[in-house]
């Protein structure tokens, strides 16, 4: 008689658990087995001997457009720099800037934060960026800011609940995310008066 198992488990101290079919339903099994297969490999438009090769290319060539997605977003970000940094101001010998840049994550924030603050020659740089409804923000403070009072995770908690938000972080970088895009642009303005209240 036709005999497979389907599964094997321990429940408890020496006692395992095997799911197994007989007969009839063995063939029903490997049919269902077959078809999944057909249908498998229509959709990923091969034959179903050549399906594992076909996923993997389509698995590399996700990668690659993955890396080029990200490789495009970092010019398009690295490309708005210049508008960005007319935005800057000072705040009590302080530079500050805080601005919106759409389309960028988390990491793609901290990378511009940095570069930035290098632009700027020092200071404090805020990014915000909105991407399906939630809100990404990161404060980042050069070395001489700090000294003058500057604190980018007490920055970040003191503005981020204008963007239903929350977060923190160390003196110098800090992030937040948050859930209300509406007040991104509160949220900007709000930065320049949270510097000034920690500049000695």
């Amino acid at each position: 008689a036709s005999f497979k198992i389907l599964s094997e488990s321990g429940v408890a101290a020496g006692v395992r658990r095997i799911e197994a079919i007989t007969g009839s339903n063995v063939m029903a099994y490997y049919k269902k087995i077959e078809n999944l297969l057909n249908e498998a490999a229509a959709v990923a438009k091969t034959q179903p001997a050549s399906l594992m090769e076909k996923i993997q290319h389509l698995m590399s060539d996700n990668k690659a457009l993955s890396s080029e997605l990200d490789s495009l977003k970092a010019k398009m970000a690295k490309d708005s720099l210049g508008s960005v940094l007319d935005s800057v101001v000072e705040v009590k010998g302080v530079k500050v800037l805080a601005a919106k840049v759409p389309g960028v994550d988390m990491n793609g924030l901290r990378d511009l934060s940095d570069n930035l603050c290098e632009k700027m020659g020092g200071g404090v740089a805020v990014l915000i960026s909105e991407a399906d409804g939630k809100v990404s923000l990161v404060a980042k403070a050069t070395d001489d800011a700090i000294a003058k009072g500057a604190h980018a995770g007490n920055l970040i908690k003191a503005i981020a609940p204008i963007v239903c938000g929350g977060g923190g972080g160390r003196p110098n970088m800090a992030q937040a995310g948050g859930k209300n895009p509406a007040g991104i642009d509160d949220c900007i303005k709000a930065v320049a008066g949270a510097v000034e209240s920690q500049i000695k």
